[in-house]
C-alpha cells in the first residue's frame, strides 16, 4: 500500500475520544498541517469548509497502515451509502500544508448547509475549545 495520509482537524484529536484512541492505534502521527478554509462550530463537533480566500484551519497529518482504517472514521464520520443522506461530510483527497511542503491528505470536509453556524475564527478547534473552557482568558 503506498502512502496514505490522513488529516484530522477536530474532534479526533481529542485524547478521551474513542475513536481518536482507534486512530492512535492504528496509524501514525507524522506531522501537523494547514489547510485553507473556514471552521464552523457544528455543537459536539467542528466542520470544514474549503475556502481558499479564507484563513487556515489547523490539524494534524496521521499515516494510515490499512484501509480499514478509513472504513471505521468514515463510520465515525458519518460517511457512506448507509448513512443518513445528504451524508454530515465528505472525504475528500486534497493538499495540506506542512513545514515539510505540501501533502496529500484524506480530510473530511462539512457537506451541509452552513447558515446560523459559528465560525471558528482561528481555524483551531482545540485552542478553541479551551478557550470556551476558560472564557476569561
Amino acid at each position: 500500500m503506498a502512502n496514505m495520509y490522513l488529516f484530522v482537524y477536530g474532534t479526533l484529536l481529542q485524547s478521551d475520544n474513542q475513536f481518536a484512541q482507534y486512530l492512535n492505534q492504528h496509524c501514525d502521527f507524522i506531522i501537523t498541517g494547514k489547510i485553507a478554509g473556514i471552521l464552523y462550530d457544528i455543537g459536539e463537533y467542528p466542520g470544514l469548509v474549503i475556502d481558499d480566500n479564507a484563513g487556515d484551519v489547523f490539524g494534524s497529518i496521521y499515516q494510515i497502515r490499512n484501509t480499514q482504517v478509513l472504513k471505521e472514521i468514515d463510520t465515525y464520520e458519518s460517511v457512506g451509502a448507509d448513512e443518513e443522506q445528504p451524508n454530515l461530510y465528505q472525504r475528500i483527497y486534497h493538499s495540506i500544508e506542512t513545514a515539510d511542503g505540501p501533502k496529500d491528505a484524506w480530510v473530511y470536509i462539512y457537506n451541509l448547509p452552513i447558515e446560523g453556524l459559528l465560525r471558528i475564527p482561528s481555524g483551531d478547534y482545540m485552542e478553541y475549545l479551551r478557550q470556551k473552557k476558560s472564557p476569561g482568558s
